[in-house]
């Protein structure tokens, strides 16, 4: 059973820092690209940050250039997104997604991700 966690959300004030961790169990993790996005209730998912299976791969978010970093770890089964600076609209609920690495390099199409993890919720005081 594939599972994806993540952890590491909270309150900060504005000008703060966070880092949020994604736990993969139950698939190979190494060949799988790994997206954050982030939803509002009542809004569109919107996409955060991508990596793809080796790292070597990023994309941002042109509100999370300069920001945020993406990393992972194939032999801890992690991602890490890095969030500096944050400011009041970088509130939302984060989750985590995987896709397989076969199916190409698209990361900003939330559509084509197969496992998705509960989320954790981050909200940035003004």
């Amino acid at each position: 059973q594939v599972q994806l966690v993540e952890s590491g959300g909270g309150l900060v004030q504005a000008g703060g820092s966070l880092r949020l961790s994604c736990a993969a169990s139950g698939l190979t993790f190494s060949t799988y690209a790994v997206n954050w996005f982030r939803q509002v209730a009542g809004k569109e998912r919107e996409f955060v940050a991508a990596i793809n299976w080796s790292g070597g791969s990023t994309d941002y978010a042109n509100s999370a250039k300069g920001r945020f970093t993406i990393s992972r770890d194939n032999t801890k089964n992690t991602v890490t997104l890095q969030m500096n600076s944050l400011k009041p609209e970088d509130t939302a609920v984060y989750h985590c997604a995987a896709v397989p690495s076969y199916r190409g390099w698209s990361p900003r199409d939330s559509r084509r991700y197969d496992y998705w993890g509960q989320g954790t919720q981050v909200t940035v005081s003004s």
